[in-house]
């Protein structure tokens, strides 16, 4: 089944890039760039109409393989029924990275903190005794 799913998206991506090829190589209502391109000098290598309705043609058959791939890769996507494998299976419980944490850190006692020294503010400060800046 996984071999069909890998050659159902190739076809997919296939698609979608002549696709993109066809609609860019259409001529525009009002501008002539696909002129530049020699669609103008190709016109009746196609017909009577032109390239015009070749390429709509082309790109509606291109649109609906498109939509039946799309609705494929889909029902072979649900079709998986092995369980999905994570990263998060195989991480340990939190209460045991916890412990494992706590027990490599060393303990801290109060009295192993050095005594901090409150600052004096401006405000409490004497007249005569201004914290220098």
């Amino acid at each position: 089944m996984d071999n069909i799913q890998k050659a159902v998206l190739i076809g997919h991506t296939l698609i979608a890039l002549l696709i993109i090829v066809l609609v860019l190589l259409q001529r525009g209502k009002g501008a002539d760039a696909g002129a530049a391109f020699g669609a103008g000098a190709s016109g009746t290598v196609f017909g009577a109409r032109g390239s015009g309705s070749f390429f709509s043609r082309a790109t509606a058959v291109c649109a609906t393989a498109f939509f039946v791939t799309s609705l494929t890769l889909a029902y072979l996507s649900s079709q998986n029924t092995a369980a999905p494998s994570s990263v998060m299976d195989t991480v340990p419980e939190v209460e045991e990275a916890v412990e494992a944490v706590e027990s490599d850190m060393p303990s801290l006692e109060a009295t192993d903190m050095p005594a901090l020294e409150e600052p004096v503010l401006e405000e409490d400060a004497p007249d005569g005794e201004q914290d220098p800046q």
